[in-house]
């Protein structure tokens, strides 16, 4: 047998290429000769190194073939043409096998709506496909393995999964015979069987190489003893450890970066001894540092023979805080790599979150790096559009969900894209900001006839979506309810396939564009509207996928709409595109030296850098899970690879990585997820090993670029707050009674909405708040006053609960809420009118007021100030003195509060009222100031005077000065050089700040705390 080896710090496919080049295998042959590698990316690697080794000049290179990957173009240009049944198309077997896992008894027997949805059982068959798939590549026959797989005393679960099983060992395989067609893996595993046989039998006249397997299935290792018996044939192996006593060998864990080449070797028949190696002339210090640093439990003993320091130059750490700091450390790394010409670097790491992160922070270097793992089909432009455009019709229609389609570039209704946007925008801000309409399009509609009917002043947001021109919003709805009609005009349980067909009619019409003449789609996409929706190969992705579950899902019960997002996402997992965004015009966008690749698509490459980052547990290497079917003893008596197996080959990519690459960064995050994280057990033997030696490998000074990558030069100097002085022209001269409290609390926020004139918008889907709770108080109190002003009839409580019930029922909340609130309006309105009682029984007062206005004109130096507001309640008793009220459902203010000034609505108003600024009231004073707290707790209601009876200012003093101090505010704040700041009193933050964000409060309230200020 021609087995042989390269050393694992050689360059191996470079190696390989020289060696061809140099030995010309096929030069006495009549053809050019094969060679079949693991992967398609080692493939154009290995084409890539024949090229830098022929240095442009000409030569006939061999075929590359890679044969691990399920393709049957690739098996056939090896010369394999066997009768096989042909394989089954991949969402066929997925449709068939959630079929059968729903009707399977195990299921059926405790059988609800979430165990028959299909979102549920397509993860299952996924699971049920892999284990097939794994068992035809270790060679393992379930139908024949499975029974043997559980003893007696095992638990009654482990049993009913076997008898779940059987749909993979019995039925499953009856229906591919029935439909004469194979499992896709067990159609390749036959065909490499065939070649290998084949070649047995008939030689071939031409050389073939094999190189680069460091695992395989049993398929793979009759390939490789076939090759190896070839006369012209050669198996080389990356990287056996020829040094590692025979001992260890022998009984090497699955765990170990070499178990994977032992087993090949096993398989094949070879002894390690009789390989052949191809030396070289690398300094193999670092090797031998591995080989150590992860020997088998049974030889760490070898770790204290001998201390002398190892080679560990041109190794660093990096140790990160956080993901993100990670992410920006590497791509200052990588970024430091490529500045240096013909240098070549790449991030090798299993962790996808890491990878995109990484690409990002590197494009603000102006480097695009294309990640090999590529870019979900699920998270693609169109995918993402179909999506949300099923979750807004199970939402019917809710703002959230609405506007996540309208919002979407590929959204436009028939409209430019532009003007869609800026429809969707004047829709947000006058229709579904706030409490959500009622749901559907009926919601929307009744939505836009109350916005009518509060003639509400024009839209000031139009501006910003120039030059773009939205549409009146009656027309948009009507375009809404035009394209998402074939969803919305399902009800119930719908077959799959005309789920489907209506979501791809809502998207077609929804990216229907006011003109389909774009140059970029083909002339039968002009033709259908909509096209843009499939473009590029994403798109053609997409389209490929919906047709084949359109075609292959009407075996499946009926689903619900709800059930379609999950659906779409969960038939997508897994599916990835590669080099999507990497190309731009015909032009390659990805740099050219600078990579990142996942730890399959890294085996066998060598670069000047590598950065091995997510060195954490359970991400590299991975957990190991030995799968929802079979436990670890289930899985040794059957015959399928143990977990550890997986471990093992994510340490070969590991050693292989570092030991290839002239540079290497052994990276980690010491949180993750906001957990912490814990180092990968090869970094934690790694440190162990060195500090025995008194070694220590030195931090990447990357991480202190990263520290101080957004710091600005000469330190960072704290955003002082704002304090903006607006010419006297410009301020404002009339507010509110209660908006004099926020000038004093907060004068910034009377500068953002009455200077700069802005105005918060709610948030959408705005839920019920305290607010809404004290409307409703407020307007049934409001009622009873007006109808009993003077006397209360004896049914009082009835009409009171009445009162508040209908209030109620016109604020329109949703039925938990008001469930919640109603018993807690009853026990207000027993509190009320316990209160009453007592107030008319003692007859003090007369006529009661509600909701009466006031208008005050404050004549100042720079010119007359209005002061306007409303009370909620004036009682007149029969002396002609006034008690005035104030509802408040939330904390009404203290005494001290309201006697300092800081809260004077109610001083004010009896300030007011004691010059007649009420409208329809005589002048009056006041004899009593009083705040009911009516929360509806156990506690129903208080009444709270201001100030207090042992407060040592009484209300006549604090009344008598209100207008005065009023007048002292307005006047300072007509000097233009005084300034409206923000929360400028400590201790005095106000409770809701709208216009915190605008000023930055948290930026200088947190440097003001970090002086110690």
């Amino acid at each position: 047998m021609n087995i042989i080896t390269i050393p694992a710090s050689e360059p191996f496919l470079d190696r390989v290429a020289t060696e061809w080049l140099s030995r010309d295998p096929a030069g006495q042959t009549d053809g050019p000769g094969l060679v079949l590698v693991p992967s398609r990316r080692a493939g154009r690697a290995l084409m890539e190194a024949f090229l830098r080794a022929l240095d442009e000049k000409a030569a006939l290179l061999p075929r590359i073939v890679a044969i691990n990957d399920v393709d049957e173009d690739a098996l056939a240009s090896i010369g394999i043409d066997v009768e096989l049944p042909p394989a089954v198309e991949p969402q066929r077997r997925l449709a068939v096998l959630s079929m059968l896992i729903l009707k399977a008894p195990i299921l059926r027997a405790g059988a609800g709506d979430d165990v028959k949805s299909i979102d549920r059982a397509w993860p299952l068959a996924k699971a049920l496909a892999e284990l097939m798939d794994e068992a035809e590549r270790s060679g393992v026959d379930l139908a024949q393995r499975l029974p043997e797989a559980v003893e007696e005393r095992f638990s009654e679960h482990w049993q009913q999964t076997l008898k779940f099983l059987e749909i993979v060992t019995s039925v499953w395989p009856q229906w591919l015979a029935e439909e004469g067609l194979s499992n896709p893996v067990a159609r390749q595993i036959a065909r490499l069987k065939a070649q290998a046989q084949g070649w047995m039998e008939r030689p071939p006249a031409t050389p073939v190489w094999a190189v680069g397997f460091a695992d395989g299935s049993a398929a793979v290792s009759d390939v490789l003893a076939a090759v190896a018996r070839l006369p012209m044939g050669l198996v080389a192996l990356p990287g056996v450890d020829m040094e590692l006593s025979d001992a260890l060998w022998a009984t090497l864990p699955d765990a170990h970066p070499q178990a994977g080449l032992k087993e090949i070797l096993d398989d094949l028949g070879a002894s390690r001894e009789a390989l052949e190696v191809w030396r070289c002339d690398r300094d193999l210090g670092r090797e031998r540092l591995m080989r150590d640093v992860l020997l088998p439990e049974g030889g760490i003993s070898a770790w204290g023979e001998d201390l002398s320091e190892r080679e560990i130059s041109r190794l660093s750490l990096l140790p990160a805080e956080d993901q993100q700091q990670e992410a920006q450390a590497i791509a200052l790394a990588l970024r430091d790599v490529v500045s240096i010409p013909g240098r070549t670097c790449a991030l090798i790491t299993p962790d996808r979150s890491l990878a995109q992160r990484v690409a990002t922070e590197l494009l603000r270097f102006g480097i695009y790096a294309d990640d090999s793992a590529g870019e979900a089909l699920s998270q693609t432009p169109a995918a993402v559009f179909l999506r949300l455009i099923a979750s807004a019709a199970a939402a019917e229609l809710s703002p959230v969900a609405l506007l996540s389609v309208l919002k979407h570039p590929l959204a436009a209704l028939g409209m430019t894209p532009g003007n869609c946007r800026a429809s969707a925008r004047l829709l947000e801000r006058l229709l579904l900001r706030g409490p959500a309409p009622a749901p559907g399009i009926a919601g929307l509609r009744s939505a836009l006839e109350e916005l009518a009917r509060k003639n509400e002043p024009a839209d000031r947001g139009a501006t910003a979506d120039a030059p773009d021109q939205p549409e009146g919003l009656e027309v948009f709805i009507n375009r809404i309810e035009a394209c998402f009609a074939p969803l919305l005009s399902l009800e119930g349980l719908v077959p799959l396939p005309e789920l489907l067909e209506a979501l791809v009619n809502v998207a077609e019409k929804l990216a229907t564009t006011a003109s389909e003449e774009d140059q970029d789609l083909l002339q039968e996409e002009r033709d259908r509207p909509g096209g843009r929706l499939w473009l590029g190969e994403d798109g053609a992705a997409l389209s490929r996928h919906l047709a084949s579950l359109i075609v292959h899902t009407g075996i499946l019960p009926s689903q619900s709409m709800a059930h379609l997002d999950a659906f779409l996402n969960t038939s997508m997992a897994g599916q990835m595109l590669t080099g999507l965004r990497g190309h731009k015009g015909g032009m390659e966008l990805a740099h050219p030296r600078l990579s990142i690749l996942g730890v399959l698509e890294a085996r066998l490459l060598a670069f000047d850098l590598v950065v091995l980052g997510g060195l954490n547990e359970a991400v590299w290497p991975p957990a190991t899970d030995p799968g929802p079917w079979l436990s670890r003893p289930m899985r040794t008596r059957v015959g399928l690879p143990s977990p550890e197996r997986q471990i093992g080959a994510s340490a070969h990519d590991f050693v292989s990585s570092a030991l290839t690459a002239g540079e290497v960064v052994f990276s980690n995050a010491a949180r993750r997820e906001g957990a912490p994280g814990v180092p990968a057990r090869w970094m934690v033997r790694l440190a162990a090993f060195l500090e025995g030696r008194e070694q220590h490998l030195p931090v990447h000074p990357a991480l202190e670029w990263q520290k101080r990558l957004d710091q600005p030069l000469g330190g960072a100097s704290p955003v002082p707050p704002p304090e903006p002085r607006p010419p006297l022209a410009l301020r404002p001269r009339r507010l509110s009674i209660t908006e004099i409290d926020k000038w004093k609390q907060d004068p910034y926020e009377i500068y953002a909405r009455h200077i700069l004139r802005l105005k918060v918008l709610p948030p959408l889907e705005e839920g019920a708040e305290h607010a809404d709770f004290g409307m409703v108080v407020h307007d049934a109190l409001d009622e009873m006053f007006k109808r009993f002003p003077e006397s209360w009839p004896e049914n009082a409580p009835v009409i009171l609960r009445h009162s508040f019930a209908d209030a109620l029922a016109k604020a329109k909340m949703r039925p938990a809420l008001v469930a919640w609130w109603s018993p807690r309006l009853m026990r207000i309105a027993d509190w009320v009118v316990s209160m009453e009682g007592e107030r008319r029984e003692r007859g003090t007062a007369r006529y009661c007021h509600t909701e009466v206005t006031a208008s005050f004109e404050l004549n100042v130096p720079a010119g007359p100030f209005r002061i306007r507001g409303r009370a909620d309640r004036i009682d007149i008793d029969d002396d002609g003195k006034a008690t005035i009220f104030d509802y408040k459902t939330g904390q009404p203010p203290t005494g001290a509060d309201v006697e300092r000034g800081w809260s004077a609505q109610l001083v004010i108003e009896a300030a007011l009222l004691a010059v007649g600024a009420f409208e329809d009231m005589p002048v009056a004073e006041t004899r009593a100031m009083l705040y009911w707290h009516l929360t509806g707790g156990r506690d129903p209601g208080r009444e709270q005077e201001v100030p207090s009876s042992r407060s040592k200012t009484d209300a006549a003093t604090l009344i008598g000065e209100a207008l005065e101090r009023l007048r002292q505010l307005v006047e300072d704040y007509d000097d233009p050089e005084r300034p409206y700041r923000s929360q400028p009193w400590a201790g005095r933050v106000p409770r809701f700040a709208d216009y915190a964000q605008l000023a930055r409060v948290e930026e200088w309230r947190a440097a003001y705390s970090e002086d110690g200020e």
